[in-house]
């Protein structure tokens, strides 16, 4: 596979080279707000009314996005919660290692989740909801810019979203948490991989990138679920930070619409930049050095 994605990404530079093909301009588009009636009704959906909606986080680290199909995440509209900058989500894939540092705290949530480490600078976003059919779905992707170097680690950033105080991002069918070391292409790629079907590699140390996004990896489209509430009010907190210190961005996209009280409809899956080469594909990028080293020392 891998020899079969350099044939291919020879032959799409050598077209560009000559002038056939030129780099596609679209990429997702970011829009950023605080407000936080702004950001859940661009995910509301049919069945659910909600109450005491509050944000709690950085003014340019949540926002709503538009032009998330392909070549990025698989999912057109909704909204972004990230750990540092939501500007910096949008593609090509320049930096192996995309920071915004806001100097704000973490989440008592978020540190529930990785047991003996901090959070730092945390989005989150709370609020009441009713759901006339009893059941809660909506569907989302989890990039970061810790892939591929900090799988494997305890150096992974963290989010989750709390449903009465408990975390519903899980993987399909299971109670295994969605994280960096649960859902890889492993360190290095290829190696000791979880969950690989579930995960996109956007790496630039790792031949990358393949999608019109900063982010090193992410997932797919997962739905996130909860059947049979009680009746009567719920709360949810969709949080994100980072861990062990504020380096290295990393992002929750929730699809618009979907925060519902019945079933999100299919969506497509991500589509790379070289398979859409007939629209127009991104050039070479520049040499990125790795940044295993820098993190190591700033960790501690």
């Amino acid at each position: 596979m891998n020899s079969l994605n350099q044939f291919l990404k020879q032959g799409a530079f050598a077209l560009l080279g000559l002038g056939l093909v030129t780099a596609p301009a679209h990429a997702v588009n970011i829009t950023t707000t605080s407000n936080a009636n702004v950001l859940v009704n661009s995910i509301l959906g049919s069945g659910i009314t909600v109450s005491n909606v509050k944000y709690n986080g950085a003014s340019v680290a949540s926002g709503t996005f538009t032009n998330g199909l392909s070549p990025v995440i698989g999912i057109d509209t909704g909204i972004i919660l990230t750990s540092g900058n939501a500007n910096l989500a949008p593609g090509p894939n320049t930096q192996d290692g995309a920071t915004g540092n806001n100097g704000l705290p973490g989440d008592a949530n978020l540190n529930s989740l990785i047991p003996g480490f901090n959070t730092f600078d945390a989005s989150t976003l709370q609020f009441d909801f009713t759901s006339a059919t009893g059941d809660l779905f909506f569907n989302y992707v989890f990039a970061s810019e810790e892939y591929n170097e900090f799988v494997n680690s305890n150096f992974n950033d963290v989010f989750g979203f709390f449903l009465d105080g408990v975390n519903i991002a899980l993987l399909p069918g299971t109670t295994t948490p969605v994280s960096i070391n649960n859902v890889n292409g492993g360190n290095p790629l290829g190696t000791n991989a979880k969950n690989s079907q579930f995960f996109n590699n956007n790496d630039p140390s790792d031949g990358g990138p393949f999608f019109n996004l900063q982010y090193d990896g992410f997932t797919k489209v997962f739905t996130a679920s909860a059947k049979g509430l009680s009746a009567g009010k719920h709360t949810i907190k969709l949080a994100i930070a980072d861990a062990g210190d504020s380096s290295f961005d990393s992002a929750v996209f929730i699809q618009g619409g979907t925060f519902s009280g019945e079933p999100p409809k299919s969506v497509p899956e991500p589509t790379t930049m070289l398979g859409i080469l007939g629209l127009g594909i991104f050039g070479a990028t520049s040499s990125l050095k790795r940044k295993q080293q820098n993190k190591t020392v700033a960790k501690g």
